[in-house]
């Protein structure tokens, strides 16, 4: 790299953080290790007290997961990442770190279903209060924030219905009200959207989806300030231990070598496939971003780079009609993962956000003839073709 000049993204993602050892390699190597050793006890003891640098133990320190916290860090223009062993784990870090009996949480009615089973079934219990709003009205966000209000949280675009979150606007309401902001950027990847620099304080993933990209692993990440995220975060998985594996750690540092070429290519063959269902007799509406009808065109194109991978469309006949296009399809995997090379298809009424509840999920705008797909990287004629016959 010439001095002073800063690498472009796709080149962050394939050689930043480079830990390399007296051995040499070219690829980064699996630290599959639980303890590490030191010349003496003197040293020992500078290390557990931080006044000398080195890793301690894989709970909390590890060079493999460091390679991937580093990457992922200076991907999304964070100072700090905190990698966990999914991305639920991740979020319950987060609220246990932040958060106390009596705190309030100000969320988008539309989150994925697990993460509002968090909310309300288990941190509710320890007096910790959540409520709920449109993502898309800014005056519903303004209106929603309490003086207890700790912290205001999102995805964008949401799942499974894709709606757009005006993250700097957003960012100036919570900072208002002396509240932090954080936004679940799964969908888009760092490699699309960039949160931390419109205003958001966290960013949070699950780094099973695209960052893997090939539904290989389970893992989650935290990005913000050193502060937040490399003090106070740390010291919470420092102590309770939700940690990722080394393993899991070096297969999501390869897949961020091809994350933009990866987002690039969803995004197109997304784009295509929407376009097509959009003019299909049996849709009754498409839910995705980079078509001209979508209610935050607009504002999409301000802050993404581009669309992903996620179209949703609600299809006439409701269950019946859903379930037919689903059992009818013979190459897709019927699957309520996302971001893999492979097109997943799902009914979220029924998977994703069956444990919300019907009058929620009606809330949420999520019908029974709602599909989701996750299109992936094969032909986007053979994926069409498959779809048409289960249309049939």
């Amino acid at each position: 790299m010439s001095k002073g000049r800063k690498w472009g993204e796709a080149t962050q993602g394939i050689r930043s953080a480079q830990q390399r050892t007296n051995l040499r390699e070219h690829s980064p190597p699996i630290f599959a290790t639980s303890s590490f050793v030191y010349d003496s006890a003197d040293q020992a003891a500078a290390v557990f007290a931080e006044q000398e640098p080195g890793y301690v133990y894989s709970r909390f320190t590890n060079p493999t997961v460091d390679a991937f916290e580093q990457r992922l860090a200076q991907l999304e223009g964070g100072d700090a990442c905190v990698a966990t062993a999914s991305g639920m784990a991740a979020e319950m870090a987060l609220l246990m770190t932040l958060l106390k009996s009596g705190d309030h949480v100000l969320a988008s009615r539309t989150l994925f279903g697990s993460t509002l089973s968090l909310f309300n079934n288990y941190f509710a219990k320890f007096g910790v209060e959540f409520s709920y709003v449109d993502p898309t009205v800014l005056d519903a966000w303004r209106l929603g924030l309490r003086r207890n209000t700790k912290l205001v949280f999102a995805e964008t675009p949401t799942n499974p219905l894709c709606e757009v979150v005006d993250i700097a606007a957003l960012a100036q309401i919570a900072h208002k009200a002396g509240a932090l902001l954080c936004i679940d950027n799964c969908f888009l990847t760092p490699a699309l959207q960039q949160p931390l620099k419109l205003g958001a304080d966290l960013v949070i993933h699950s780094a099973t989806k695209y960052l893997d990209g090939q539904g290989r692993c389970v893992g989650g990440a935290v990005v913000g300030d050193s502060k937040l995220v490399g003090k106070d975060l740390f010291a919470f998985m420092r102590t309770a231990g939700p940690c990722l594996s080394p393993f899991n750690a070096w297969v999501f540092l390869k897949g961020l070598e091809t994350l933009s070429l990866r987002m690039g290519a969803h995004s197109g063959n997304a784009q295509v496939l929407a376009r097509w269902l959009a003019r299909n007799k049996a849709v009754e509406r498409v839910y995705f971003t980079g078509l001209p009808d979508h209610p935050q065109y607009k504002l999409a194109r301000r802050q993404q780079r581009g669309d992903g991978g996620i179209v949703s469309f609600d299809l006439k006949g409701g269950k019946k009609a859903a379930y037919r296009l689903i059992n009818g399809t013979r190459m897709l995997s019927v699957t309520a993962n996302l971001g893999d090379t492979r097109t997943t298809i799902t009914h979220p009424a029924t998977t994703t956000h069956h444990r919300i509840g019907a009058e929620a999920r009606a809330r949420a705008g999520i019908g029974d003839g709602l599909v989701r797909i996750a299109v992936g990287l094969e032909n986007v004629e053979d994926i069409i073709a498959d779809l048409e016959g289960g249309l049939r």
